[in-house]
C-alpha cells in the first residue's frame, strides 16, 4: 500500500507539535500537509518548524482545503466536539484528543455526528491502547494466562500548579480526572471488555483553580475490580498491575510510553516471572498509521467513537460519588 492519507492538524497544541505530529510523519500512511491556529504567525512559525507545507490563520480555512482528507484535533478539551462536527460537516475524517469533550451529552452530540456521516471515519485518540505492550497485556488475560482476572490497580500522576496551564482550568475541562484519571479507566473497561457495573470514588479539589487534583476510585465491574489514583500535584509516576487468581501483568511505562526506548512489562504465571521487552516504537504513529489505514482500506477504525462517550459516564460517576459519598452507577 502506497497511498497515504493526507492530514491537517488543528491547532498548534504543544501534544501535537511535540509529540503527535513528528510521530505520524514518521509513520507510514500518513502525509501531514496542513496545520492551523487562530494566529497566521503562530501557524506559520509552527509549518516552518516541521517541515509542514501549508499553514492556516483559522480552522475554518484549513477545514475548507480540498487537499486534506483527515484532521487530528489536539485543542483545549471544550473545543474537541463543536470543531469535531465542523470537521465531519466539511467531510473530513477526524481522530479527536480524549477525553472527547466536557461530558458523555456532549460526547454523544459527535456520536450523534458521525452516524450522520458514515462514510467518514471518527476516533478518540487514546493512543496507549495501539502500543503493543497492551496488545500483549490484554491477550494474555483473554488467554487465561494471569489465570480468572479479579482486579486491576493503576496510578497517573505528575505536579502542574501553574494557573496557566490549561489543566488547571476548570471551566474549559481541566483537572486530574479529565486529563490522565481517563487512562485508568479506559484501560480497566479494555482490559475486563466490559463496563463497571458501579463506581465510587473520593475527589479533592484545588481551593484556588477549582479542579480536581487528587482522585482515588473503585469501579466494579461485577466480576472483578479496579482501583487507581490519579493526581495533578504529585511527585510524577504511573505504572499498572493486573491480578489473576494464576498470575499478573505489570506494565512499567503503561501511558506515556517512550518512543526512543524498549518498553517493558512482566508477565508472572505461577511461580514463574517473565521480563517481556518490546521494540522501540511510536504508539502516536501506530494510532496515525491505523487510522489511515481504516480510511485507505474503509473498515472500522480499532475503537468505535460510542467508547469515547462510556469512558466519559464513568468520570461524571466519580465525579457524583466523590459528591454524594456513595456508589454510583455510570
Amino acid at each position: 500500500m502506497t497511498q497515504k492519507v493526507r492530514w491537517g492538524i488543528v491547532s498548534t497544541a504543544k501534544i501535537g507539535t511535540e509529540k503527535v505530529i513528528p510521530a505520524m510523519q514518521q509513520a507510514e500512511l500518513c502525509d501531514i500537509v496542513a496545520i492551523a491556529s487562530r494566529d497566521a504567525a503562530r501557524a506559520k512559525s509552527a509549518a516552518d518548524a516541521l517541515g509542514i507545507p501549508q499553514s492556516f490563520g483559522s480552522y475554518e480555512e484549513l477545514l475548507a482545503a480540498p487537499d486534506i482528507d483527515a484532521i487530528y484535533n489536539p485543542l483545549p478539551n471544550h473545543l474537541h466536539v463543536s470543531v469535531s462536527i465542523q470537521a465531519l460537516q466539511a467531510g473530513k475524517h477526524v481522530l479527536c484528543e480524549k477525553p472527547i469533550g466536557l461530558s458523555s451529552e456532549e460526547g454523544q452530540q459527535l456520536v450523534d455526528a458521525g452516524q450522520q456521516h458514515p462514510q467518514l471515519k471518527l476516533m478518540e485518540a487514546f493512543m496507549y491502547r495501539h502500543h503493543p505492550q497492551w496488545q500483549k497485556a490484554r491477550s494474555l488475560v483473554q488467554a487465561g494466562q494471569i489465570g480468572e482476572l479479579r482486579t486491576i490497580q493503576s496510578f497517573f500522576s505528575y505536579f502542574n500548579n501553574d494557573g496557566g496551564n490549561i489543566r488547571n482550568q476548570a471551566e474549559i475541562g481541566g483537572g486530574a480526572l479529565m486529563d490522565i484519571g481517563c487512562y485508568p479507566i479506559s484501560l480497566s473497561r479494555f482490559i475486563f471488555d466490559a463496563e463497571p457495573d458501579f463506581v465510587t470514588g473520593i475527589v479533592e479539589y484545588d481551593p484556588t483553580f477549582d479542579t480536581d487534583r487528587l482522585s482515588s476510585a473503585v469501579l466494579d465491574f461485577g466480576n472483578g475490580t479496579s482501583t487507581f489514583t490519579c493526581s495533578t500535584q504529585l511527585t510524577s509516576y504511573q505504572r499498572v498491575n493486573i491480578y489473576g487468581t494464576e498470575g499478573r501483568v505489570e506494565i512499567e511505562i503503561p501511558f506515556n510510553a517512550p518512543p526512543d526506548k524498549p518498553c517493558k512489562m512482566w508477565h508472572q504465571h505461577g511461580d514463574n516471572c517473565e521480563e517481556i521487552t518490546f521494540d522501540i516504537c511510536d504508539q502516536y504513529g501506530i494510532q496515525g498509521d491505523l487510522f489511515s489505514q481504516a480510511i485507505l482500506n474503509d473498515t472500522p477504525v480499532p475503537t468505535p467513537i460510542e467508547d469515547a462517550v462510556s469512558n466519559m459516564k464513568v468520570i461524571e460517576a466519580i465525579v457524583r460519588s466523590g459528591k454524594t459519598k456513595n456508589w454510583e452507577q455510570p
